[in-house]
C-alpha cells in the first residue's frame, strides 16, 4: 500500500511580473503524455486565479526534471516571458546546483566541456530521453565545485555545487556521470538506464532501493539570479527533506512519496 502524504511547493518571491517558487520531487512542471497528475502549473493558476481572470497569462521560464527540486521562475505575463526569455538565451542567468554524487571527485574543482548528444540520435537508445557524451552533440560547459565530502553506511559521497554556462538537456546529471560520479538515486545515468526501464515497468522496489539508494536523484537547482529592471536579483531554494536527510546521515524511507499539490506560505 502506497504512503500518500503531501508536498508543498513554496514560494519565494513575486512581483506583478513573474513568480518564484521552490519546486519539490517528483512534482512534475507541467501536464505530460495526458497523465491525471498534481502538477506545480496546476497549483500556480489555482494560486493565481484572480490575476489569470484579469489578464495574466503564466509562462514557465525555467523547467526542472520531475525528480530535480529548486528554483522554477514562471513568467505572469507575455512581455515578461519574452524579457526573461532573452536573459536566459543570452546566457546572462547566473545558476548553481546542489548535487549528491557517488564516491569523492579527485579534484575539488573541475570543469567539463564533452559535448551532449542524444542517445537515440546517434544509436540505439530504449529510454527516448537518454542523453551521452558525443563528438555529434551540442557544446556544453559546466563547472563543478567540492562542499563537502562524507560517508555513510552505503559508501563515499560528496556533495557538490555546479555551475551550468550551458543549458542542455541533463547537462548536469551527464557530465557527472561522464567523470565516474554519478548523481545518487539518478534512474537513467547511474549505469545503462537499466534501473529506470525497470521503475516504469515495476516502480520502487527494494531491488531498486539497493541499487539507487534514493527514489529520485539528488539534484536540486539552489541559486538562481538575474539583472531585471536595472538591478541584481537573487534567489535561494532550500535543499529539500530527502537530500537534507541524506546529508545529516538519516534513515532512508523505502516508501516513495505520492505528491498531491498544495500552497505553503
Amino acid at each position: 500500500m502506497n504512503l500518500q502524504v503531501v508536498v508543498n511547493f513554496k514560494l519565494i518571491d513575486e512581483s506583478g511580473d513573474w513568480i518564484v517558487v521552490n519546486k519539490p520531487a517528483p512534482l512534475i512542471v507541467h501536464p505530460a503524455n495526458n497523465k491525471p497528475e498534481p502538477t506545480l502549473l496546476g497549483g500556480l493558476e489555482k494560486l493565481l486565479a484572480f490575476e489569470i481572470a484579469n489578464g495574466a497569462n503564466l509562462g514557465i521560464v525555467t523547467r526542472l526534471d520531475r525528480d530535480t527540486s529548486g528554483i522554477v521562475l514562471v513568467a505572469k505575463n507575455t512581455a515578461a516571458a519574452r524579457e526573461l526569455g532573452g536573459i536566459f538565451e543570452r546566457r546572462e542567468a547566473k545558476k548553481e546546483y546542489l548535487a549528491i554524487v557517488i564516491g569523492w571527485p579527485e579534484l575539488d574543482t573541475w570543469e567539463c566541456d564533452e559535448s551532449i548528444a542524444r542517445a537515440g540520435e546517434i544509436g540505439v537508445s530504449d529510454i527516448w530521453v537518454r542523453q551521452v557524451v558525443s563528438p555529434l552533440g551540442k557544446q556544453c560547459l559546466t563547472r563543478f565545485q567540492v562542499e563537502r565530502r562524507f560517508e555513510r553506511e552505503e559508501g563515499k559521497f560528496t556533495l557538490i555545487r555546479c555551475f551550468p554556462e550551458t543549458g542542455r538537456m541533463h547537462q548536469i546529471r551527464v557530465h557527472l556521470a561522464s567523470t565516474g560520479h554519478p548523481i545518487v538515486g539518478d534512474k537513467i545515468y547511474s549505469g545503462t538506464g537499466s534501473e529506470y526501464l525497470e521503475w516504469m515497468e515495476t516502480g520502487w522496489t527494494s531491488e531498486l532501493r539497493e541499487r539507487l539508494i534514493l527514489s529520485r536523484h539528488a539534484l536540486h537547482a539552489a541559486v538562481l539570479e538575474i539583472q531585471w529592471k536595472g538591478r541584481a536579483i537573487r534567489w535561494e531554494a532550500d535543499l529539500g527533506r530527502d537530500m537534507g536527510e541524506f546529508l545529516e546521515g538519516k534513515a532512508i524511507s523505502t516508501i516513495p512519496e505520492i505528491v498531491i499539490w498544495n500552497r505553503h506560505d
